[in-house]
């Protein structure tokens, strides 16, 4: 419950609140219902940095794994999505050469981890963040936008959260999730391993003139993977690897050098391409926190781990530390115990910290085995996807796996209630 009370030294007004989050993006968002549909009396702040109403022109996308989109599910904010949502019914993975006229198809994968269930949608994130932004204000989820938290300390058994308009929030709970250059995880001097890649992602939308029957092509090229992955209508979202170097030609083409280099690399199966959304680059790198919590203090998503697109797996990642967070937030408040307390955390550490670095060294290593045109290698991995192809079984787990279906998962991920 949410009180203010007078500091008598500065003659601040200091607002009692549960839960601080910092960041406004899918993360935070969804950590906030999480924990606000579960325990509706838990007083919740979300602080976003971000300019109010940022998020209503973002052109970029999300592939949502099953797991997050049972948790969706369940917080009852699919449905909303659903109809701008495009399931993945199909996958299929080539290696080649850039200006290989034929790009054999090593690898295919069916959309479905169980009947009408597909293993992953393609969701523009302005859909997805637009439900969830509704769905915090139902519940009655504080959002503070274009205001940055300036700093925080602890005070007793509370952390102390200072903004930059002069608010201040005293509660039990901070948690950092403003993304991989994350300002909350510098200010509790978490360090971080990062391992910078000499690659960019170029990121846009294409619309083409043929249907593209829910097919998601993963064509790895000599400068790292060309993902094609499916939106709704004759649409498409690319993910683009480049050399940091060709990146920056790319981008400071004009549009006809692009579009015929975008063209080199898509091919002409879905007919004439046409690009939708500027596009837009980032530069690439491994970066994990070496710790996640601090006391009264949490990182998750980005801010905890960023890892390379190869698997298209970062967001959610960043839903699984949501879900995990939200059980172990409400669970503690239903034994009346302090939610910030490093007991409580500790729990939330262990449970995440090995699957994102897991995550992070399997892209790491996935990157530099097909990001080349070294040819024992090339030979070495064709032969490798051919294998997995022809094993139904490993098919299926690798499926689960991209699904997030895993054991062990949290209870929102499962399809089930906290």
């Amino acid at each position: 419950m949410e009180t203010t009370v007078k500091n008598i030294m500065t003659g601040q007004l200091v607002q009692k609140v549960d839960l601080v989050i910092a960041g406004g993006a899918h993360v935070g968002l969804s950590l906030a219902v999480s924990v606000k549909k579960a325990a509706p009396k838990l007083h919740v702040v979300v602080v976003d940095a971000a300019k109010c109403g940022i998020w209503k022109t973002d052109s970029r996308t999300s592939a949502i794994a099953a797991a997050t989109v049972r948790m969706l599910d369940m917080l009852q904010c699919w449905q909303s999505v659903l109809p701008n949502a495009e399931p993945i019914r199909e996958m299929i993975v080539t290696d080649s050469r850039i200006l290989d006229p034929i790009r054999p198809i090593f690898l295919t994968f069916s959309g479905n981890v169980k009947p009408d269930e597909p293993f992953a949608y393609m969701v523009e994130n302005r859909h997805l963040y637009t439900s969830l932004y509704h769905l915090a204000d139902e519940l009655d989820v504080k959002i503070v936008e274009g205001v940055q938290v300036e700093k925080f300390d602890m005070e007793g058994q509370n952390i102390r959260v200072y903004l930059e308009n002069g608010v201040v929030y005293k509660s039990s709970l901070l948690v950092g999730a403003d993304g991989v250059h994350s300002n909350m995880r510098n200010i509790a001097g978490i360090k971080t391993f990062y391992k910078p890649y000499e690659q960019t992602g170029i990121v846009c939308v294409v619309a083409h003139d043929r249907p593209h029957n829910g097919r998601a092509e993963e064509h790895f090229l000599s400068t790292g993977p060309f993902a094609i992955l499916p939106l709704k209508g004759n649409r498409s979202s690319l993910v683009w690897i480049e050399h940091n170097e060709q990146a920056k030609q790319l981008l400071a083409a004009d549009n006809m050098l692009f579009q015929t280099q975008l063209e080199i690399r898509f091919g002409h199966h879905l007919g004439r391409l046409r690009v939708e959304s500027s596009p837009l680059a980032y530069p690439l790198g491994l970066t994990l926190a070496r710790e996640f919590i601090r006391p009264c203090f949490a990182l998750a998503g980005d801010a905890a781990h960023g890892i390379h697109p190869i698997a298209g797996q970062g967001l959610n990642l960043g839903f699984r530390d949501a879900a995990a967070l939200a059980e172990i937030i409400v669970e503690t408040t239903r034994l009346g115990l302090h939610i910030g307390s490093l007991v409580a955390l500790e729990r939330y550490q262990i449970w995440r910290r090995f699957e994102t670095v897991r995550m992070g060294v399997t892209t790491d290593v996935l990157n530099r085995l097909f990001s080349n045109d070294c040819m024992p290698l090339r030979v070495i991995r064709d032969i490798g996807l051919g294998l997995v192809d022809g094993m139904p079984w490993l098919k299926n787990y690798l499926i689960q796996q991209a699904a997030g279906l895993i054991k062990g998962s949290p209870r929102l991920l499962l399809g089930e209630p906290i």
